[in-house]
């Protein structure tokens, strides 16, 4: 290679990196909060930003490995957090905010029968034809109004995950909070982070693994954040869509085992 090519390439590259991680770490809109900042201790692992998840690859939308919330939700977490800390005990995320993006490819992976790549790990015994009739996967989620968070219970001596009766994800009436084919101390695990929510004004659903809602939600619509390396700027659009009218609340799965409408 030329010596002045290989000087431009050496100049390049570090301007390359920079930019990278101005656009991963891009200033967030009004209103949203990175919870990392507002949570004190909160565990971070951010499966859609990897490949170990039900589709299994990194899913569209997902920038950096963070948990964006809004400022309302990540200061009740926040609340979850400080109640729990006596305990020993403190919350582990696995998913926040979800681009409407990261949906699409969440249904473009259910509609391709034949990509069954995780079955053995989150969906052993389910037909992967039934993912949409029986509510594991659909076309709008509550993460993306911005207040939805799914997580868990970890020791915060280690890190430790609490026994919850099943892994993040896994589609099986075994994730939902009224199953007691799970053993006694994971049922007591759950009912002792749903005690912990509702004490932050979660309110728990009957279905869909301890899903709960936060009723304070201050946006009640879906939402997108633009991303800037396509915007130019971070800014939040309002998608109101008919299908979601129905509810102004956010959802909000509690337990690692929990399978949230998509």
């Amino acid at each position: 290679m030329h010596r002045s090519a290989r000087g431009a390439l050496a100049v390049l590259l570090p301007l390359l990196l920079i930019a990278s991680s101005a656009r991963a770490q891009a200033p967030l809109p009004s209103g949203f909060v990175d919870a990392a900042t507002v949570v004190d201790g909160l565990v971070l692992d951010m499966r859609y930003f990897s490949e170990h998840n039900f589709v299994g690859e990194k899913i569209d939308g997902y920038e950096s490995p963070r948990c964006l919330l809004s400022a309302q939700a990540a200061n009740a977490l926040a609340g979850v957090q400080r109640r729990l800390a006596p305990r020993g005990l403190g919350l582990k995320v696995f998913d926040c905010y979800r681009p409407q993006r990261a949906v699409a490819h969440f249904v473009r992976w259910a509609r391709k029968i034949d990509d069954v790549r995780r079955k053995s790990e989150f969906y052993p015994d389910l037909d992967k034809r039934v993912l949409f009739k029986q509510g594991y996967i659909a076309e709008h989620s509550g993460h993306s109004r911005g207040a939805t968070v799914d997580l868990t219970l970890v020791r915060r001596a280690g890190g430790s995950e609490l026994d919850m009766g099943g892994p993040f994800d896994f589609f099986s009436p075994k994730s939902w909070p009224s199953d007691r084919s799970v053993s006694v101390h994971a049922q007591q695990n759950r009912a002792l982070l749903a005690r912990a929510m509702r004490g932050a004004d979660f309110g728990l659903t009957t279905r869909n693994g301890g899903t709960s809602r936060w009723r304070r939600n201050p946006f009640p619509t879906p939402i997108s954040i633009s991303r800037c390396v396509e915007a130019k700027a971070s800014r939040v659009t309002v998608e109101r869509k008919a299908a979601e009218q129905t509810s102004h609340q956010t959802s909000t799965k509690t337990f690692p085992s929990s399978t949230i409408v998509r």
